[in-house]
């Protein structure tokens, strides 16, 4: 039995930790391989969805305010680290990529290793060069023998500043558990559906990458022309005060809805009419998988891949143009959006997975 070894931050909801929740309890479940998961922060509401078979293992390095005790600590943290585990698993995968903690553990665990990329850092860094090579040069990604990115665009654009490291460079978007996902669409919510038009929104409010504040500007136009729709925003983060203040200054409160963080969105989702997305950048959003799956239409930004997989397929991309996101949702509320192709979970996971083997 192959022993895996991946690293993270933590298992909060986000699309980082969904992908990875669904992608080691997939691999527990074949019996193929002994898993361990390092956090650097044991916690989140994911912890209690892992396999029990999945060993998990906190490395949180030191926080003292004495500089000079800090790095005494944390040298004794990392030494203690190698000692136990160096070179001890067959695979290992620093999955958060901007976790310093999970490149080290990552490197140190196996020759075998993987920096995992869940974003096309190029645009995340504003096309700043020197900063990409910065992000990347800190986390040592010279020495990981693989490095995946989850969107083709995303792949592109490093090798593009690491021109170096094309031939271990490989896309390889996240699992998706279809199955999981169309049953836990099925619990009960006290929300239903109704003949209002239900945009919805899934993820971490950070306006810098999500630009939420175009769908509330939006919102205000949809509303004085009088049609009747709703969104609902499932998440949380540093900027969800200023959305909610953007709401009640302009009295939104009837047709935008804040539900906060759930356990379970797919209920959510499931009676809503599409997802809208309106990133300024992404990896590959999870969100567009889950809304393949409950067979929901998407507005999306041009992110990661979404001109070759979304436009005119499962739903239209616009540009970061409030008027464009604005007469494209009331597009879909008044003519509604058909789905033009059929998503094969079995074979998307086949593909992945078949790549991910070989690695392993």
């Amino acid at each position: 039995m192959k022993k895996l070894l991946f690293a993270a931050y933590d298992m909060n909801v986000g699309g980082i930790e969904t992908s990875l929740l669904t992608l080691l309890n997939y691999l527990i479940d074949t019996k193929k391989y002994d898993i361990t998961l390092v956090l650097e922060k044991k916690q989140g509401i994911f912890l209690s969805q892992l396999d029990s078979k999945i060993k998990i293992i906190e490395y949180n390095p030191s926080q003292e305010k004495n500089i000079l005790l800090r790095k005494i600590a944390n040298f004794s943290k990392r030494l203690e680290f190698i000692l136990l585990y160096k070179n001890k698993f067959d695979f290992s995968a620093s999955f958060a990529t901007y976790s310093l903690v999970s490149s080290f553990v990552a490197r140190i665990a196996s020759k075998n290793n993987t920096l995992w990329g869940h974003a096309d850092y190029k645009i995340l860094f504003n096309n700043n060069e020197s900063e990409v090579i910065k992000f990347f040069t800190k986390l040592k990604y010279n020495k990981f023998k693989h490095i995946i990115f989850v969107s083709k665009q995303a792949c592109k654009s490093f090798i593009e500043i690491f021109p170096e490291s094309k031939k271990k460079v490989l896309h390889c978007n996240n699992l998706i558990n279809d199955k999981k996902i169309l049953e836990l669409s099925e619990e009960y919510v006290e929300m239903e559906k109704d003949n209002t038009y239900t945009f919805i929104n899934l993820g971490r409010h950070d306006e810098h990458q999500k630009r939420l504040t175009k769908i509330i500007k939006a919102a205000i136009h949809l509303k004085n022309d009088k049609l009747r729709f709703r969104i609902l925003f499932i998440g949380e983060g540093k900027d969800t005060n200023i959305y909610k203040q953007q709401v009640e200054e302009n009295n939104l409160q009837d047709v935008i809805k804040f539900l906060g963080v759930k356990k379970n969105p797919y209920p959510y989702l499931k009676l809503s009419d599409s997802v809208i997305l309106t990133s300024a950048y992404e990896g590959y959003p999870v969100v567009f998988l889950e809304a393949f799956i409950l067979n929901k239409p998407i507005i999306t930004t041009n992110v990661s891949d979404a001109i070759e997989q979304i436009q005119n397929k499962f739903g239209q991309v616009v540009s970061g143009d409030e008027e464009h996101i604005y007469k494209t949702m009331k597009n879909f509320i008044q003519n509604g959006y058909t789905i033009k192709e059929k998503f094969y979970a079995k074979e998307y996971n086949e593909e992945i997975l078949s790549k991910l083997y070989e690695i392993f």
